[in-house]
């Protein structure tokens, strides 16, 4: 059974991009949870993965919540012949070219009927996520490629999946999960401009009155100044509101045993917070 968790109350969310560059940063929202409130301490820019690395060095105690995938589908592993152990697994993911990987899940996918080409990890479902071995439409393939060598590297404890620095937790989120829950399957982001629209802003508004009086199955509320209130509503592309939504999840996970992870995780596809 997973046991109690030593108390964090330094907690960050962080929207992750495989290419992260001055116009698309890596978005890490920190703060800290008291009581039955997360609050949003300030919104941090990594424009490259040496300064997003350099924050994952920062001493604890923290926990991070992570918008990227940290496992590839057992049954994909299987059919591949790749190795069945997580980190020799993550090792050999991250050796190979974005090229050969495209090639091998291209593979996959067309010798299975259509409608279910793609394999799906147990916790996809639940979440609600796209399958971590999707390399388009969202490219969470190329976000694991590039994220999980980066927590490997600054040595972050993984739970149920990688023995690390227990002061510095990484875990796996999804702030669609969280966001349905406020408003359905309404859209409430988009990196395009054309589809940056008036009911996406109003759709961002409602999720932040939603979180700011706790009106989710997580039992925390979001305090923030009014600043940060209007920062999260005008950001179209929805990358601080994404960082604030996995915030949300970590101050979650810090106070549940073991940080809420389910009986019976799948060493090698890990699992979602809260899902």
């Amino acid at each position: 059974m997973p046991t109690s968790p030593p108390a964090i109350s330094a907690i960050a969310g962080i929207d992750f991009t495989s290419r992260p560059r001055p116009a698309k940063p890596i978005t890490v929202a920190l703060g800290h949870v008291q009581g039955g409130a997360v609050r949003l301490e300030r919104v941090d820019a990594h424009a490259s993965f040496e300064s997003f690395g350099g924050w994952l060095r920062t001493p604890g105690p923290w926990l991070a919540v992570f918008d990227l995938p940290f496992g590839l589908p057992r049954e994909l592993v299987l059919a591949l012949g790749w190795p069945t152990q997580w980190l020799p697994l993550m090792r050999h993911y991250a050796a190979l070219g974005r090229s050969q990987i495209r090639d091998a899940f291209k593979a996959f996918c067309d010798a299975r009927p259509a409608g279910a080409k793609f394999a799906h990890r147990a916790t996809d479902r639940p979440a609600g996520s796209s399958p971590s071995m999707k390399w388009v439409n969202p490219p969470v393939a190329w976000m694991l490629h590039a994220g999980v060598p980066l927590l490997l590297d600054a040595e972050l404890h993984l739970p149920g999946l990688h023995e690390g620095d227990r002061d510095r937790v990484a875990l796996e989120g999804y702030p669609g999960l969280l966001a349905r829950e406020m408003i359905g399957a309404r859209p409430y982001k988009s990196d395009e401009r054309r589809k940056q629209t008036a009911e996406r802003l109003i759709a961002r508004k409602d999720i932040v009155d939603a979180l700011e009086q706790g009106r989710t199955r997580l039992g925390l509320r979001l305090t923030l100044s009014h600043a940060q209130r209007d920062a999260l509503v005008a950001d179209a592309s929805g990358d601080h509101l994404d960082a604030a939504l996995c915030l949300m999840q970590a101050g979650w996970a810090s106070t549940r045993p073991g940080y809420g992870m389910p009986v019976g995780v799948d060493p090698l596809e890990g699992w979602i917070v809260s899902a």
